[in-house]
């Protein structure tokens, strides 16, 4: 089975405009960035659109409302302090979730065996009524939740290696059977939440780290705790929010992350996959904000998965 990238031109329609660190310019790097001979085998879809329903799996009614209202015909508008929304928002919105499920759909009918959605805007602070973080629908969660609904998965691990906190993936997970959330994030940082004091054994799994975490504590810390949570969990798939803002050069955050060890922590989650569920991955982007480290991180993120 073969490898996938789900995107779609309405990702760069959502315009946050000049200095917005959640940028048109990431996407493009990124997909500049696979547009090379070494990515002559990855195979190209266009994302398709979430439908009212699957995004109501993980917001309420009214969340969905709110947002699609927001969204300008003209111009820019605040959704709130973080997010910026512009006319093409909501159609990028619907897109990068209509991405995940497309994604988890083509690995659960046998179509691809891992899938990366080059996607915007992200996800993973979006809570269930409440949009933060540049994110407007938790796409990592959505995914998670159609693999249960529509494919009957019983058990989704959703990885987050992104420098933030997924505290919205997390709310939504904190009410589902058969869902397992880990994440390695900076701590304290935005958004304040992923404490190990929220962990709750074979559900919720956060790895805080402080701020200047490299290489080496960063692989010490991943491949002790978070591998062995993986493989006693077990799942039949995986979902990966990947952020790359954890790079040192992130202006963002404090990490000191490297492009060497994006390639590695994909390597060790395609080895549980390979083990525990048929090697089926499905990783949406998160996060990442220096051009540069995010291109070379996104591509090395993806050639471990077409391994």
């Amino acid at each position: 089975m073969s490898t996938w990238l789900i995107t779609h031109e309405a990702c760069l329609q959502h315009d946050t405009g000049s200095g917005h660190p959640e940028r048109i310019e990431r996407l493009e790097a990124i997909l500049a960035a696979l547009d090379t001979p070494a990515f002559a085998d990855l195979q190209r879809h266009t994302a398709q659109s979430a439908s009212r329903a699957v995004l109501e799996r993980a917001h309420s009614p009214g969340y969905i409302d709110e947002v699609m209202a927001a969204v300008p015909a003209t111009g820019r508008t605040q959704l709130n302090a973080d997010t910026t929304l512009s006319a093409g928002s909501g159609e990028a919105a619907l897109r990068a979730a209509g991405a995940a499920t497309q994604a988890v759909d083509a690995i659960q009918t046998g179509e691809a065996r891992r899938v990366f959605c080059a996607v915007r805007p992200p996800g993973h602070h979006a809570e269930t009524g409440e949009s933060m973080g540049f994110c407007l629908f938790s796409n990592a969660a959505i995914a998670a939740l159609h693999a249960q609904v529509a494919h009957g998965v019983q058990r989704v691990a959703i990885v987050d290696f992104d420098v933030h906190h997924g505290n919205g993936t997390q709310a939504v997970v904190a009410e589902r059977e058969g869902l397992f959330y880990l994440s390695t994030h900076q701590y304290p940082l935005f958004p304040g939440t992923g404490s190990r004091k929220e962990n709750r054994p074979g559900h919720i799994l956060n790895i805080p780290m402080p701020e200047g975490t490299g290489s080496a504590d960063y692989r010490e810390q991943f491949h002790r705790e978070a591998i062995s949570a993986l493989i006693d969990f077990d799942p039949e798939l995986m979902i990966i929010s990947a952020g790359f803002d954890a790079a040192v050069e992130d202006p963002l955050a404090g990490m000191a992350l490297t492009t060497e060890d994006f390639a590695w922590i994909t390597d060790e989650l395609v080895a549980v996959a390979n083990y525990c569920c048929g090697g089926h991955i499905c990783s949406v982007l998160e996060g990442g904000y220096d051009l540069d480290a995010l291109a070379r991180g996104a591509a090395a993120h993806v050639a471990g998965l077409m391994k």
